[in-house]
């Protein structure tokens, strides 16, 4: 339904990550605890570190400057490209505004800027909402877990017999 592609290259820090689920607070006084599913597409897996350096009176017997400069691991973090989704959720239409507010409050919790898409794509799947009905009605789509699995036209007959006979 919504997604939130961001608009500039960034490192997103820890910090944000639980604090945008807060949209998730806003989300289940809405639309109700099973009315939504969230998922975060980023997750912060590259590490960043600190050279400390010390800067008071007799910090040089201390400090080595530059020689041995790999620091200490300081936390972690994620890489955002330009364009690239950070979150997404899927519900059912009626639920539309409450999504777009949701994801909306979420902004603020990332540095950067962020837009919210609405997808016309059928939940996390990848293909159209209005196409997913009756590709499911002629058994080419089977569901698997929270997405589908696509039987194309082409392969063996006994397959084809053996998924349509049921």
């Amino acid at each position: 339904m919504g997604r939130r592609p961001a608009r500039c290259y960034r490192y997103c820090k820890n910090k944000p990550y639980p604090k945008s689920r807060f949209c998730r607070g806003y989300m289940v006084k809405t639309c109700g605890k099973d009315g939504f599913h969230i998922r975060m597409r980023l997750h912060p897996f590259h590490v960043i570190r600190i050279n400390k350096m010390l800067s008071c009176a007799g910090a040089d017997r201390l400090q080595t400057g530059m020689r041995g400069a790999f620091g200490k691991p300081q936390g972690t973090v994620a890489r955002v490209h330009i364009g690239q989704v950070i979150m997404s959720v899927r519900t059912k239409a009626q639920n539309k505004e409450h999504v777009v507010e949701a994801l909306r409050r979420a902004k603020f919790k990332f540095p950067g800027r962020q837009k919210i898409h609405i997808s016309k794509k059928y939940g996390f799947t990848k293909f159209n909402a209005c196409d997913f009905d009756d590709m499911m009605a002629e058994k080419r789509l089977i569901p698997d877990g929270c997405g589908v699995k696509y039987i194309p036209n082409r392969g063996p007959l006994a397959r084809w017999k053996a998924l349509h006979a049921v």
